[in-house]
């Protein structure tokens, strides 16, 4: 090769690739929306906020449809139109505290709590079946009357008390090498677990018993059951069911209007088709809040088992959707949460709490669309009731303190620096550093202080 007039080799220039295609891979939207999505996802506290964010809508949300979809019923009532938003109201203030105080606790109280915790939700179940202490409501014992308009349900308080108990049985199992054994994977979980069924079903709520369930395999499967000893429990779990469907006439006729168009003889699936009603006619952005056909009078319990229906109908396919978003975003976080975490009590109590939330959303939406039987069950954070409200939001608590636990999360809360006292000017970032560099200074001084110097 010949070389140049300075004597010196000549410069090999690079190939260059053709413009348009690195333009197109670098100014791609779809490419970099998916980047920084990817990256959102990945960061150390997206489990907090989605959990921390997606509850508190849930929540708003659903107090919204609830004085929405409860006036007509409490003006029935001769009661006045904001009565059961404001007790709905009530619980989710003192729901509101017991989130921030169960956000706060150390994970060793929160396992120090689960004994008393499952003792007082048995001891109260056992109440409900005494005379003149539990009450019966739409057929169900399950309720005990505080007085006044005030009632709790205990049951609502077992699911919180099982996930606890059992989280902590499990973890000290595992601790200890035991749950290789099926006898140690199944003894004493299964028999307490089946020991709160019956409390439940001695009242006739199927539809907590079902939750319990759910939770019962899930935490099962996190455990790591064999697949021939959780195949045995839900064979049994599944026999008693179908035995419990078979003698009520009234859970027969709940599971003949799966998917049923015409209210029946009877009226038998009054309730199921005046959903589907509702659903049908909200459209794509609904007939506007407060304008629901259906509440006044032609939907039972618009306000309670129903109101993800009042939300179609007045908020359309976007605000249903709005919703199963948010249940979705809360899932996903609680199984971040239980898959990332080295300690076994967090996982095995996320997994049970995130069980417990998504399987109730399923099987009470599923129930509202026509596609389950109907189980009464209420929708978690957004229906009416305040015993199924507080149990929750303190299982939300559990999922904030367990995401901020993370060592990631940790460590990107302790790069946080505090912004109050921290001055913001416009003229650079002088004033800025000088709060931070006087708080090093005053450091300094009380040490000077403290070794001798008065």
């Amino acid at each position: 090769m010949p070389g140049s007039r300075t004597g010196r080799p000549p410069v090999q220039r690079a190939v260059r690739r053709p413009a348009g295609a690195s333009r197109t891979r670098r100014d791609n939207p779809v490419r970099r929306l998916h980047t920084r999505l990817r990256r959102a996802w990945d960061r150390p506290l997206t489990a907090y906020y989605l959990i921390f964010g997606g509850s508190l809508l849930i929540t708003v949300l659903g107090l919204v449809m609830v004085y929405s979809a409860s006036q007509i019923t409490a003006l029935q009532m001769s009661l006045p139109g904001s009565f059961f938003f404001r007790k709905q109201f009530l619980a989710a203030s003192i729901g509101a505290a017991l989130l921030l105080v169960a956000s706060r606790m150390p994970v060793k109280l929160h396992r120090g709590l689960a004994y008393p915790i499952l003792a007082g939700a048995v001891f109260m179940m056992a109440l409900v079946q005494v005379p003149g202490i539990g009450m019966s409501v739409n057929g169900n014992q399950n309720w005990i009357s505080l007085g006044g308009s005030f009632q709790i349900q205990p049951s609502e308080f077992g699911k919180l008390a099982l996930v606890l108990w059992s989280a902590d049985l499990l973890a000290r199992k595992q601790e200890k090498n035991l749950l290789a054994q099926w006898k140690h994977m199944l003894v004493p979980l299964v028999p307490v677990a089946f020991m709160l069924l019956g409390l439940i079903m001695l009242g006739g709520d199927m539809g907590t018993a079902i939750i319990l369930t759910a939770i019962l395999f899930g935490l099962l499967w996190l455990a790591g059951a064999p697949t021939r000893l959780f195949v045995g429990v839900l064979s049994i779990a599944a026999t008693l069911g179908v035995i419990l469907i078979k003698t009520s006439p009234n859970r027969m006729a709940r599971l003949q209007c799966i998917g049923a168009t015409d209210p029946g003889p009877g009226d038998a699936c009054w309730q199921a088709v005046h959903g589907i009603y509702a659903l049908a006619s909200g459209g794509i952005f609904g007939s506007g809040l407060g304008a629901s056909v259906e509440k006044w009078g032609q939907l039972p319990e618009a306000h309670t088992d129903f109101i993800f229906a009042v939300t179609g109908e007045e908020l359309g396919l976007a605000g249903t959707l709005s919703v199963l978003a948010l249940f979705a975003a809360l899932g996903y976080a609680g199984i971040r949460v239980a898959g990332r975490t080295e300690d076994p009590f967090v996982r095995y109590a996320a997994g049970g709490v995130t069980t417990w939330i998504t399987a109730q959303a399923v099987i009470n939406i599923g129930a509202v669309l026509g596609l389950l039987p109907i189980a009464g069950v209420p929708l978690p954070l957004f229906s009416y009731g305040g015993s199924a409200l507080l149990p929750t939001m303190f299982a939300i608590g559990l999922l904030i303190a367990f995401a901020r636990d993370e060592p990631a999360a940790r460590a990107a809360l302790a790069m946080r620096h505090p912004r109050f006292g921290r001055k913001r000017g416009t003229g650079g970032s002088a004033f800025v550093r000088s709060p931070r560099r006087w708080n090093t200074m005053r450091r300094r001084a009380s040490a000077a202080r403290s070794s001798g110097e008065r």
